[in-house]
């Protein structure tokens, strides 16, 4: 089994403002894992936030060796080693597992989805991401984001309201909002709240700061829009710690280390009665088939990078009616 990787600037249309932060390009790390002549592709998408780096992966790529692993795969078994390995480092381990996944769908000769018992006639529609920006800005990206059908719009801002005016002065499609953690005060979060379902929003992710969960759970039992948990969730044994302070959980591979333990995620949300959103970083079409193969297993989805980003790597998958299409094609049915 030999493991091979090269970081890559994915470059962002428009910097990439949220709350507190901003940024022109994310790095990346694009790994293949090869075996018997056939390829498996991962990537490692590491927005800052995280703590991660070329460095960082560098640094833990050179501690693996994938020899001992036998085909097929025992996915747990991997994540057990990757962890052993050091703590933290999630994209890169999902950057591992997501090779390994598209290696075993090509070994098997069928789609990683159906690994998952994932039916691509169930795939829910994706929002396409409104970032922070001046208001002439957001008309402008609404428009070029005609393709999708629902738009995702952060907010966190002193102009948050500006920024639903902007976007309303252009288009009626529902909206999904993300406050990245920017508001501080729960009650005037809860007014806005309402203010925001008037105006044909579906849903909050992470109103306040992952460190206040009294206050996330506070407006959660008040608030007449599902509130789904982001920042406060990364890998799976952080579900069990938001019991009772969300309705749901934004599940992204680049922070649950991979495809496998994102379907855990997912399984055990379901027992929580929690609602699913599958997210994304900025990421190539890599990440984005790893993550739209586990997507009809969710009830919504904002798997939009290759919307985003200026210089991707790969063709873009099919993008119809508002949901990205799978294909018959073995493992994530990436084209280069």
């Amino acid at each position: 089994m030999r493991v091979s990787f090269k970081s890559f600037e994915l470059l962002l249309k428009y910097p990439f403002r949220i709350s507190g932060f901003a940024r022109t390009f994310t790095p990346v790390m694009l790994l293949e894992i090869s075996r018997d002549g056939i390829t498996g592709r991962g990537e490692a998408s590491m927005v800052p936030y995280m703590g991660e780096s070329v460095e960082t992966a560098t640094r833990f790529l050179s501690k693996v060796d994938l020899t001992w692993l036998k085909h097929p795969f025992n996915y747990q078994e991997v994540i057990h080693y990757l962890d052993s390995l050091e703590e933290g480092n999630p994209a890169v381990k999902a950057a591992i597992d997501i090779a390994l996944h598209d290696l075993e769908g090509k070994l098997q000769n069928r789609p990683c989805y159906s690994l998952f018992n994932s039916d691509p006639e169930k795939m829910p529609l994706t929002s396409v991401t409104i970032g922070i920006d001046s208001a002439e800005i957001i008309r402008q990206k609404v428009k070029e984001a005609d393709a999708a059908r629902v738009l995702k719009v952060k907010l966190g801002s002193e102009e948050d309201k500006v920024l639903i005016e902007a976007i309303r002065s252009v288009t009626d499609k529902p909206l999904y909002v993300d406050a990245n953690q920017g508001w501080t005060n729960k009650e005037r979060a809860l007014d806005f709240i309402y203010l925001l379902k008037e105006a044909g929003v579906e849903l909050i992710e992470q109103p306040m700061s992952k460190n206040d969960p009294e206050s996330n759970a506070w407006i959660t039992e008040r608030s007449p829009l599902p509130i789904i948990a982001d920042e406060s969730v990364q890998r799976l044994g952080d579900l069990e710690k938001i019991k009772g302070a969300y309705h749901g959980v934004n599940i992204k591979l680049m922070k649950s280390a991979g495809m496998h333990e994102a379907w855990q995620m997912i399984e055990r949300s379901r027992q929580l009665n929690l609602k699913i959103l599958i997210g994304c970083m900025s990421e190539t079409s890599v990440a984005t088939l790893a993550a739209t193969a586990l997507a009809p297993l969710c009830d919504w989805a904002d798997i939009d990078g290759p919307f985003l980003t200026s210089n991707n790597p790969y063709n873009t998958p099919e993008f119809r009616d508002g949901k990205w299409i799978l294909t018959a094609r073995p493992g994530l049915g990436l084209e280069l």
